[in-house]
């Protein structure tokens, strides 16, 4: 019988994947790849530097013009056998996944399977790709509006959703005719090249997708932002990493896309659904051990029923199992790195040294591995960071509100505004508030929001854009007004 883990890794290649072909760094330097539940390596992986991000930058610049000029139907058949491959593939990628980034196995098929729909959704998006006549107002001119693809892009994942992020920046770019250098998260680059393999497999030309690995990300992405041939960059990140990004392609005036940094709210009032909104709760604040921007921040729970929530999450997270993500019957993997997991327990600290009340969890485990306990924190005082800025891990801090107008304002008082969570039986109130919450993606009595056919992004520091859906593909395109005379009388 063959291993799962051996024949997962044999399926992601290790060098960079420039022009069509697989190199090593110029450097010749390499970097490791850790499993966050063992903390052992994995693999190691060429660390490119500012001449493999150049090389990349040419190679997506050489083949601009003919990806561009290809056949819709002929790219929107390349992303369908690449969405084939992928679900043929889906157990060697899920376990990618797990071993790199250290969510559970049946979390990463669930990313995998979301991921693979990108490819479906803009394979059907790219023949759809139009534009509008129209006679001006005066009736002297026909207005002609055309869609050209905006050019090479660079495409920056993060570490999360390793094969998911990556489609949904990919799947638009190649449907609109764009061709990209992709800059993979350090942490977790195993599932991407796995994934490029199959892109190669599905019939990608050489140069349209071009992927660098690297230990420092400024070295290079800085070089390819500063060429002048770059017309699009997005970004999946931090917000404070997208700030740094967006003044740099400020000076070439580059397009961008920015999905940073959420804060949601998860709003229960007095007349939800109770077993709903716990099962809910559970769902958006854990998948994907909480490292998710779109995950749960912070709970608002109305006065009438803070109790009962409370200790029914607190039963709900106290039975998640915690463990490595491969182990059946896991709920929780490791969060991805020891400093990822130190910034989740110094926030809990922080909120229990302002008076919140730690219902379970919140005590970092002995022995290997990053992982941290579901925690339920109550009575956390209004004005602490753990309410206002992204947790990235398994906790769930309460609070309680009474009036609409109360939770509104308390909602709104981060710099963040991707994601809310509304669960209340009053359809009048869900619409009445979804106009008020400042956030770009309501959930409605449910713990799921995300779907390709949904245009994904946020409002405020939460970014600029939006992935997925029929507006997924207009970031790729750039609109040119032709005007013709128009014959009177």
């Amino acid at each position: 019988m063959s291993d799962p883990i051996s024949e997962a890794l044999e399926c992601a290649p290790t060098d960079l994947f420039i022009g069509g072909s697989w190199r090593p760094a110029e450097s010749g330097r390499r970097f490791t790849v850790s499993n966050p539940a063992t903390e052992e390596v994995l693999s190691e992986v060429a660390d490119a530097g500012p001449v493999d991000a150049m090389a990349a930058l040419d190679a997506a610049c050489q083949a601009q013009d003919s990806w561009a000029k290809t056949a819709p139907r002929q790219r929107a058949e390349i992303l369908r056998r690449a969405f084939d491959l992928v679900t043929e593939h889906s157990e060697q990628l899920a376990t990618l996944i797990t071993l790199e980034m250290g969510k559970p196995l049946a979390d990463a098929r669930s990313e995998v399977a979301y991921g693979a729909e990108f490819l479906r959704w803009f394979s059907e998006e790219t023949a759809r790709i139009g534009g509008r006549t129209a006679v001006a107002p005066e009736g002297a001119l026909t207005i002609f509006t055309v869609a050209r693809p905006v050019g090479p892009c660079l495409l920056i994942t993060p570490w999360n959703f390793p094969l998911a992020m990556l489609t949904r920046k990919i799947g638009p770019a190649l449907a609109a005719g764009c061709t990209c250098v992709v800059k993979v998260a350090s942490l977790t680059p195993l599932t991407a090249l796995a994934f490029v393999h199959l892109l190669v497999e599905a019939g990608v030309p050489s140069g349209v997708v071009n992927v660098i690995t690297s230990s420092s990300a400024a070295s290079v992405s800085t070089p390819i932002l500063a060429d002048p041939r770059l017309r699009k960059l997005s970004f999946t990140g931090s917000t404070e990493v997208g700030r740094t990004l967006l003044e740099q392609a400020s000076q070439n005036v580059v397009r961008t896309s920015m999905e940073l940094g959420g804060c949601a709210p998860f709003i229960v009032f007095d007349d939800a659904d109770l077993d709903q909104a716990v099962r809910s709760a559970v769902i958006a604040k854990t998948r994907s051990n909480g490292e998710a921007c779109n995950a749960a921040n912070t709970f608002y729970v109305q006065s009438g029923i803070a109790e009962q929530f409370a200790d029914r999450l607190t039963e709900a997270f106290s039975a998640l199992r915690v463990g490595p993500g491969l182990e059946p019957g896991v709920d929780l993997g490791p969060l991805v790195s020891a400093v990822q997991r130190q910034s989740v327990a110094a926030a809990v600290e922080d909120a229990l040294s302002r008076g919140a009340r730690l219902r379970t969890g919140g005590v970092l485990p002995q022995g290997t591995g990053f992982f941290y306990p579901p925690t339920v924190l109550c009575d956390v005082p209004e004005g602490t960071p753990l309410l206002t800025h992204e947790i990235f891990g398994p906790v769930a801090p309460l609070t309680v509100f009474d009036t609409e107008e109360e939770i509104v304002r308390r909602a709104n008082s981060t710099d963040y505004g991707l994601a809310g969570y509304l669960h209340t039986s009053d359809m009048t109130r869900v619409l009445r508030l979804s106009g008020q919450l400042q956030v770009g993606m309501v959930a409605v009595n449910t713990g799921p929001i995300s779907n390709a056919a949904a245009p994904f992004g946020g409002v405020k520091q939460s970014g600029l854009g939006r992935e997925g859906g029929t507006e997924g593909i207009e970031e790729y395109l750039e609109c040119q007004y032709i005007g013709l005379p128009r014959a009177i009388g």
